[in-house]
């Protein structure tokens, strides 16, 4: 019998992370890498994807960077085979990518129509794009897992970037009602205030928001996104298997649903 610990381990198991040329999306595939599986980060910045996966490839773990534009089909079927043509198959899916920063910070009545398409189209779209790209593969190795980042914004009223993840919210609700007979569980990881660049630049420490809602947070205020990796690890590991369809806040109290 395994252990406890054993149950959070993914050796033999492969994971792909979107948006992994970024700060959180680094993380995650380090964190993935360490626990034994091996990671196709897979990024628009190609580039940069490349180069986050020889800094890990470099510390001895398996690890392939990939362009990816993932609102595309095309380009997401050829992410998914070049990451079955090296690593044999696709256990994990980390649908991480998304807009956030770049947004315009004007109030949803003023955002210019094309970037309320561009954010629903990457955010939301992005997503149901990446699972079908993956699902047959999950399907041959008799089942996976697909975890999509959403955020503490999606409960909160506000602007176009809180509506994509309520959205994205659904969509992981569907996705686990139609995949999970196939052995494939869909969940979501809400962050709070994550202590990195782009969440910084899109709420500056210095904005009264952020300390007006910090006043609100009846735990930890704001943590680094190591401190995600739990949540991440037990909903791609064996130890999350019976865990689906639901959307775990990691946020310190900031959003509570009874």
């Amino acid at each position: 019998m395994s252990s406890t610990l054993d149950r959070l381990r993914l050796d033999g198991k492969v994971a792909v992370v979107t948006g992994g040329a970024g700060a959180i999306g680094q993380v995650y595939g380090r964190a993935l890498a360490e626990a034994g599986a091996s990671v196709v980060l897979a990024d628009l910045n190609g580039e940069g994807a490349e180069q986050a996966a020889k800094t890990l490839a470099d510390d001895g773990l398996r690890a392939l960077g990939a362009r990816v534009d993932i609102t595309d089909r095309s380009s997401a079927a050829e992410m998914a085979a070049q990451t079955v043509d090296a690593f044999g198959g696709i256990d994990i899916l980390v649908n991480n990518a998304a807009l956030m920063a770049e947004i315009p910070q004007v109030d949803i009545l003023d955002l210019p129509e094309d970037w309320f398409d561009r954010v629903m189209r990457v955010n939301v779209f992005g997503a149901v794009v990446c699972a079908g790209a993956v699902k047959a593969s999950m399907v041959e190795r008799g089942g996976g897992r697909i975890i999509n980042q959403v955020s503490a914004g999606a409960f909160m009223g506000g602007g176009i970037y809180g509506v994509s993840k309520l959205a994205l919210v659904n969509v992981t609700a569907g996705l686990a009602r139609s995949l999970g007979p196939l052995g494939i569980n869909v969940n979501a990881v809400a962050p709070g205030l994550v202590e990195n660049e782009p969440g910084l630049r899109s709420l500056p420490a210095d904005h009264p928001a952020r300390a007006a809602l910090a006043a609100s947070i009846p735990g930890k205020k704001s943590a680094p996104a190591e401190d995600l990796l739990g949540t991440l690890l037990l909903l791609a590991s064996p130890a999350g298997a019976w865990i689906n369809g639901q959307t775990i806040s990691v946020d310190g109290g900031w959003v509570t649903r009874l």
